[in-house]
């Protein structure tokens, strides 16, 4: 052994609340083997607080969470584990702290009408995010720059053939299946 690193990736699930992140990244998850998080759970109470009463996060709020997302990523880089990780990166400067981490992270960027959107979040039980933020959000949102290893999908595609293409655009490995499935 030369010491080396094991090779991992390290994906990044990325859009405004509503785009489907967490169910997507959980699918690719399941589908490859990468060990998921779900940025909302890294989200300091206060934070947590903050977006439960209708108020958008700043930048200040963002810092130590994105710092954290990065530390997490890159924890698991030194163990040899690649990982699917949902986190709104809504601006180039939050995907450059979040590429602090391990030494290579690529962003899946689902996009899509803010109606859609929408009408998705007043669906959802059970999540501090309301919609009234999502305008907020929209207005921040830096799409992926050229230099900006990802790709980006059309949020309307079921959320398998977001998984699928997921998979498939970024050359991810598939699970090795047991007893024939």
């Amino acid at each position: 052994m030369t010491g080396e690193q094991p090779p991992t990736r390290h994906v990044v699930v990325m859009g405004v609340s509503g785009a489907g992140k967490t169910t997507v990244a959980r699918g690719i998850a399941e589908v490859t083997g990468l060990r998921f998080a779900e940025a909302d759970e890294f989200h300091p109470p206060a934070n947590v607080a903050r977006m439960r009463a209708g108020i958008p996060l700043d930048d200040a709020d963002r810092w130590p969470w994105l710092r954290d997302l990065a530390a997490w990523m890159a924890a698991r880089h030194a163990e040899g584990v690649s990982t699917v990780l949902t986190c709104s990166a809504l601006k180039r400067a939050y995907r450059d702290v979040l590429r602090q981490g391990p030494p290579h992270v690529e962003f899946v960027h689902l996009d899509g009408a803010a109606e859609l959107i929408r009408e998705r979040m007043t669906r959802r039980a059970d999540h501090y995010m309301p919609a009234s933020l999502l305008d907020s959000q929209r207005a921040i949102l830096e799409p992926l720059d050229a230099d900006e290893s990802g790709i980006v999908l059309e949020v309307a595609g079921s959320p398998d053939d977001l998984v699928a293409a997921t998979v498939t655009r970024l050359g991810l490995p598939r699970r090795v299946s047991v007893g024939g499935r």
